[in-house]
């Protein structure tokens, strides 16, 4: 047995213990949106529009994560249509500043392992530079979405009467507790993912306008602020969505 897999086991058998049968299907998703995210790669190999499999694929792994981790039809459905607005609304913002950083290849620090290998993949690297970014805010968006969606029906489910005002507000106060520990995992992640790299700068003598202007650094800065700009954009997205969703329903009820 291999460490992955072994790995894999021990997640499926804390995940079950903890959340049961709802532990099961987020551990189910997982496998999911893994094979969706590898089939998009295997698309792209052939020369598929990166972009264009990338937001197909996004759409495909928010609705696995979101609909086999959540419960209530209902917050699942406003989390699934707010996360994709998110989505969308990333990917007008995450291509045209893709283009400015020109950030896209490889860096100078991979040179030697790439040494004596074709890096003509007759695929452009911008492209593949902005489908990284967009799959990289994917966990952030679902996260949110449902933190915020779960939140309120549960908010609704207890109160029923509350108004819709005090409804937005309370989505807004719960999106306030879940953004700092959002951002915490998010720049925690980044650092410690990138530790080698920093010690590595420093051991060269990097100055602190190559530490700046240095390709990979800025590509996972880049990826880290998306993700940040998810979260701050689901919150109210999903809020009033929810807060849309309640008003229909009480529109039908009074009918």
């Amino acid at each position: 047995m291999g460490t992955i897999t072994a790995l894999g086991l021990i997640l499926l058998i804390c995940m079950v213990a903890v959340g049961g049968s709802q532990g099961l299907q987020a551990w189910i998703s997982l496998i999911f949106n893994f094979g969706a995210l590898f089939f998009a790669m295997v698309l792209m190999a052939f020369h598929l529009p990166p972009v264009l499999v990338t937001l197909v694929t996004g759409i495909i792994v928010l609705a696995m994560t979101i609909f086999l981790g959540g419960k209530d039809s209902t917050s699942t459905m406003v989390a699934f249509y707010a996360s994709v607005a998110v989505l969308i609304l990333l990917v007008i913002i995450i291509i045209p500043v893709e283009h400015w950083a020109q950030i896209q290849g490889f860096g100078q620090e991979d040179s030697e392992d790439l040494e004596g290998m074709s890096t003509i993949l007759g695929i452009s690297y911008l492209d593949v530079a902005i489908s990284t970014a967009i799959l990289s805010t994917l966990g952030a968006i679902a996260e949110a979405a449902i933190a915020i969606a779960a939140g309120l029906a549960e908010i609704l489910e207890q109160h029923p009467k509350i108004t819709l005002k005090n409804l937005q507000g309370a989505g807004f106060r719960v999106g306030s507790q879940i953004i700092g520990t959002t951002f915490n995992t998010l720049f925690f992640g980044f650092f410690g993912g990138f530790l080698a790299l920093f010690i590595w700068f420093a051991g060269v003598h990097y100055s602190m306008g190559e530490i700046l202007n240095d390709k990979i650094l800025v590509g996972e800065v880049l990826m880290v602020l998306f993700s940040m700009m998810s979260v701050i954009a689901t919150i109210p997205l999903t809020t009033w969505a929810m807060v849309a969703s309640e008003r229909q329903a009480r529109k039908k009820f009074v009918k």
